[in-house]
């Protein structure tokens, strides 16, 4: 997924805030499902984040195109791990290490097949 970096990404300096990252990362997630018809929501099932390793290597600044990466690196029955990457220009800037869980009613529960394969 590409994106572009806005005023509103950035703090004073013009550099991009840090929790943004997670956001970018947060959408490409999301682009994933949209890209096949689907929603990462679907009512009472849907994925959380439930541990995050984040590793800032370099700033993007306002006006940046970014690419977001997203793979899949591990998968159990109720929770997946995604590596992902924010590069400018094959240069990587952020490194993040993602662990999804899966509910159903707020509750743990095995990803569906279909949803597993959006990450596939």
């Amino acid at each position: 997924m590409q994106i572009r970096v806005y005023y509103e990404d950035t703090d004073v300096g013009g550099v991009v805030y840090y929790a943004n990252y997670l956001k970018f990362c947060e959408r490409a997630r999301s682009d994933l499902f949209f890209k096949k018809g689907m929603s990462p929501h679907n009512g009472n099932e849907f994925f959380v984040v439930k541990h995050v390793e984040a590793d800032y290597i370099k700033s993007a600044v306002f006006g940046d195109e970014l690419d977001i990466s997203c793979e899949l690196i591990e998968k159990k029955a109720a929770s997946i791990i995604i590596y992902q990457e924010v590069s400018k220009k094959n240069e990587v800037l952020f490194k993040g290490k993602f662990k999804l869980a899966f509910l159903k009613d707020f509750k743990p529960c095995r990803i569906p097949k279909d949803l597993m394969n959006v990450f596939i």
